[in-house]
């Protein structure tokens, strides 16, 4: 068939993601940053909300090409 959607949006969910994430970390210890949010750190929980969207849409997209039929789907005599 075609490109699967759940490839690239997987990918992009997964690389924001990772991107917040380790931005959450480095910026861990900044009240500062932090204090409109009421100290929460949003930029790390909200990366980890978007690396697991992301790699379930992956593994969903992974599961669906290896279980699909092969190319051609017609019987050959």
């Amino acid at each position: 068939m075609g490109l699967d959607i759940r490839w690239p949006i997987g990918i992009m969910f997964a690389l924001i993601g990772a991107l917040l994430v380790v931005y959450g970390i480095v910026t861990n210890w900044d009240a500062e940053l932090y204090a409109r949010s009421l100290g929460l750190n949003i930029n790390l929980r909200w990366g980890i909300v978007l690396l697991g969207f992301g790699a379930v849409m992956l593994a969903h997209a992974w599961r669906a090409q290896r279980t699909a039929p092969p190319a051609g789907g017609g019987s050959q005599k």
